[in-house]
């Protein structure tokens, strides 16, 4: 047969859009052509698969015309997952397997020039859109993808290590007795992950009972938070475990989020269904945090998907780098236009900002005298725009504990502890309205606020007061919600608003 297909799958963001790789071969000036959109990766295929072939002891047809189509011709492809489509596609059509036996099985992977498969990014999300979009299919993967795409449930994977463990499984009947089964070729049986490591325990974090009431509220809300004090009161430890108070990650959430970082390679089995913690650092650009580049990668936000984002030294960030938040912080997605791609990507996360009053971090502190001038304080806070500062739910002071107490303070309120009141507080959230208080939009909020008379009117006097705007109002009415919900209150008072109001805290000199 001079013509063959194999099924694969191309990667558009999170999307894993199907290839068919077409093979030709005709009679004519030897040849290796390859159309269809192929990025440079794609295109060196041909080098590694005639290699890859010939010290496998396999026929590479040297004297015929090659031609290699991967329809649909208009979407880009990228990276070395379709050398194995293309090798075995180049074996069927020559003969030296049975095309008919690959109906039903997509085959992905990158070959080396020994014949050995090497794993590629994105085999999760392959997966993953494959259950989404109800496909009954065998999916052939190199070794690490294929325990990767095995966590996704009713998946039929299976592992193979070299070319020449996928060749003997597609050979043409023969009176020869078959090879034995070896380890090279594996049906991975279903994954089911232990217990995804523990989380860093607030009890590590002394004193500061204060800071660790707001991380509460933020756990139980899903509200984003800004940190403000000197150097080394803390804001990074707690930064750091607040992960460990959000709800444990439900099946879907954990695979949304392994299949992102499996698009940026950075997917491990040890880390399964634990929140991401992602911490950039302060130098990063905007294309780092949002997601960029050609083909579109995933940026720091959505690699943070249904986990933590924390920038820490926030006024330090590039301003179009912190500006490029404003959208995701409201929509939870982004999406990357680029002249000839187009991808988007979930960015649910949680913010969670740290930063210093002024440049040497000492405004208003009672240990140490701040060195810096008004004019290079309102600089240094000025970094942080208004609307950036809008859309941060709550504000809150975070001081130095003296020697004393650092020392001689006994260890703090446990993560467990604070992580099952924020739970419940959740659940009651989500037993009434199906989301957390963070997402509640337009006329959900007023409907599900229940405010009395007492705490309407004084979220009034204040919102004239400190001159908000409507969504200051709206985001401090959500989060007197969840104060109400943690204290277990259908309505919420005044005593709730006066709390909330206390955490919309607007940088000043001081």
């Amino acid at each position: 047969m001079a013509l063959a297909t194999i099924h694969s799958r191309a990667l558009v963001g999170l999307a894993a859009p199907a290839v068919m790789v077409e093979v030709h071969l005709a009679n004519g000036l030897p040849s290796f052509t390859l159309v269809g959109l192929a990025d440079v990766e794609v295109k060196e295929a041909r080098e590694r698969v005639r290699s890859a072939l010939q010290n496998s002891g396999l026929d590479f047809p040297h004297n015929q015309r090659i031609t290699v189509n991967l329809a649909p011709a208009d979407l880009p492809k990228d990276s070395g997952r379709l050398d194995l489509p293309i090798a075995l596609g180049i074996l069927a059509a020559s003969g030296q397997i049975e095309a008919a036996k690959l109906a039903g099985y997509e085959f992905a992977g990158e070959l080396s020039l020994s014949g050995e498969l090497r794993p590629v990014r994105g085999a999760l999300a392959m997966s993953l859109v494959l259950r989404q979009q109800q496909v009954r299919t065998r999916l052939v993967l190199p070794p690490g993808n294929a325990e990767e795409a095995a966590l996704v449930p009713d998946a039929e994977v299976f592992r193979a290590r070299h070319l020449l463990d996928v060749v003997q499984q597609f050979l043409p009947p023969s009176n020869e007795a078959p090879p034995e089964p070896g380890d090279g070729w594996v049906r991975m049986a279903p994954i089911t992950p232990s217990a995804p490591p523990p989380y860093a325990d607030l009890a590590d974090v002394k004193g500061q009972s204060s800071v660790k009431r707001v991380l509460e509220i933020a756990a139980a809300g899903g509200h984003s938070l800004l940190m403000v004090g000197p150097p080394g009161s803390g804001k990074s430890m707690l930064a750091q475990r607040f992960a460990g108070l959000l709800p444990p990650m439900s099946i879907e959430d954990a695979l949304e989020s392994a299949a992102i970082a499996s698009l940026a390679g950075r997917f491990v089995l040890s880390r399964w269904a634990q929140r991401p913690t992602g911490q950039p650092h302060h130098s990063a650009s905007a294309v780092a945090l949002v997601g960029g580049g050609s083909p579109p990668r995933p940026g720091e936000i959505s690699l943070a998907h249904h986990g933590v984002l924390f920038l820490d030294e926030l006024p330090e960030f590039p301003r179009a780098a912190l500006e490029a938040l404003r959208e995701p912080l409201e929509t939870g997605s982004i999406t990357i236009a680029r002249a000839a791609r187009r991808a988007e990507f979930p960015a649910r996360f949680q913010l969670i900002a740290a930063m210093n009053p002024c440049p040497c971090g000492y405004l208003g502190s009672a240990t140490r005298a701040c060195r810096c001038s008004p004019d290079q304080v309102s600089r240094y806070q000025g970094k942080l725009s208004g609307p950036l500062l809008d859309r941060i739910d709550l504000h809150i002071e975070v001081p130095s504990l003296p020697a004393p107490d650092l020392l001689n303070a006994p260890p703090g309120e446990s993560t467990v502890a604070i992580a099952a009141r924020s739970l419940a507080a959740r659940d009651r959230a989500l037993a009434r309205q199906g989301c957390a208080n963070a997402d509640l939009q337009g006329q959900a909020i007023d409907q599900e606020s229940r405010l009395e008379d007492s705490a309407t009117a004084l979220l009034q006097k204040a919102a004239v007061k400190l001159g908000w705007s409507g969504r200051s109002v709206h985001r401090s009415l959500k989060v007197a919600r969840t104060i109400a919900d943690l204290a277990g209150s259908d309505t919420i008072a005044a005593v709730h608003v006066a709390e909330a109001v206390q955490y919309r805290r607007v940088l000043k000199e001081q």
